[in-house]
């Protein structure tokens, strides 16, 4: 099982959604870093669940920082951030254990670890699991910060409904974390709630788009061919459940465009800076950044925990079954993923710019 990512600055994740306690470690941080945990808080307070749009689950996720940092500093050694679960109901799956539940790993968490996996409420491959990241993209979110690097999320479209877009970027991006429900149209994120929260009177779930603007990032981050900066997220963003799609700019769009209309036209602004007209390609040109904002956008699927009967199959009888679940379950997960988002983002663009820059440039003082 591979539980690690970056090459300079890594990330490994470890433990499941009904043991003891969930944990990351970051290793190839600069020392010197702020470990700010009331920010660290804050950001796992916007991944927990919430009211009807929300699974009943609830962790206080009571977060322990065991190395890595003292004095509220990192310290260049690995940091080591764990997470206890307490609000488990593991009996709510003993029934279904050898059910595959349609949408999950179920069935394919039994073929490759040959039954000796935690099934109980998805294990490892559970979204609990991002609580981990989430603490853990706290701290490479303020490295970023320091360095003048902002990432934000909405909700771009939710059941139908959409989102406006982003219009002035570094307002946008403080007003969404500061919101539980990432909108910049509050109108927009009501008629969302309303929807999922139909979707969820019915046993049933929704999916959605977030999309996430990165400003401030350097020209000249990432390679061309194998490591680029749009398959470098893509990878990392691919591991955020129930994320089935990924695209930067106008991603999809520009297939239907002319190279006249897809081109982003470059220019000088007045003190003789490079920076392109518009940003359809999403702040990357072959595979690097260009300067202009990175845009990424992330399809997520519904919700594949619904109360509707299923037909499934019980994969230790060898027979055909039919599959209602119980327990507790989100019937949407699109609202809890946009702070996920926001710290791959930000793992992804630290180990890439210390590859650019050095380790060291993320520590210190900052500028």
């Amino acid at each position: 099982m591979k539980n690690s990512i970056g090459s300079s600055v890594s990330l490994t994740l470890f433990g499941e959604s009904h043991g003891a306690m969930l944990g990351a470690v970051l290793d190839g941080l600069a020392p010197g870093i702020p470990v700010e945990t009331d920010y660290i808080a804050h950001q796992l307070e916007l991944r927990r669940p919430a009211g009807r749009i929300s699974t009943a689950r609830r962790e206080a996720d009571a977060f322990q920082i065991v190395s890595g940092a003292f004095e509220g500093k990192t310290t260049g050694t690995p940091l080591c951030i764990l997470i206890p679960n307490a609000d488990t109901r593991s009996r709510d799956y003993a029934a279904t254990r050898a059910l595959a539940r349609p949408g999950h790993a179920d069935y394919t968490a039994w073929l490759k670890y040959h039954g000796y996996e935690d099934y109980r409420g998805g294990g490892h491959f559970s979204g609990r699991v991002t609580a981990a990241l989430v603490a853990a993209g706290a701290v490479c979110l303020t490295a970023l910060r320091r360095r003048g690097i902002l990432i934000g999320s909405h909700i771009a479209r939710c059941g139908g409904v959409a989102d406006r877009e982003f219009e002035d970027g570094a307002g946008d991006i403080a007003a969404l974390n500061e919101k539980a429900f990432a909108v910049l149209d509050e109108a927009a994120g009501e008629r969302m709630r309303t929807v999922i929260a139909q979707a969820a009177a019915e046993g049933d779930s929704v999916g959605g788009v977030l999309e996430t603007l990165v400003l401030g990032l350097p020209a000249g981050v990432g390679e061309p061919w194998f490591d680029t900066l749009e398959g470098l997220l893509a990878h990392a963003l691919f591991s955020i459940p129930a994320v089935k799609g990924v695209e930067f700019g106008d991603g999809f769009g520009l297939s239907a465009l002319r190279g006249s209309q897809a081109n982003d036209a470059f220019a000088l602004d007045p003190e003789g800076r490079i920076f392109t007209k518009t940003n359809r390609n999403g702040g990357v040109n072959g595979g690097i950044s260009n300067g202009s904002p990175l845009r990424i956008r992330c399809a997520v699927k519904p919700t594949p925990s619904i109360y509707k009967p299923q037909e499934t199959v019980d994969f230790l009888r060898g027979q055909e079954a039919v599959l209602q679940l119980r327990g507790r379950h989100d019937p949407a997960i699109v609202h809890r993923a946009r702070v996920v988002a926001d710290s791959v983002c930000a793992l992804v663009l630290c180990d890439a710019l210390a590859l650019r820059y050095g380790t060291d440039w993320l520590g210190g003082e900052g500028t």
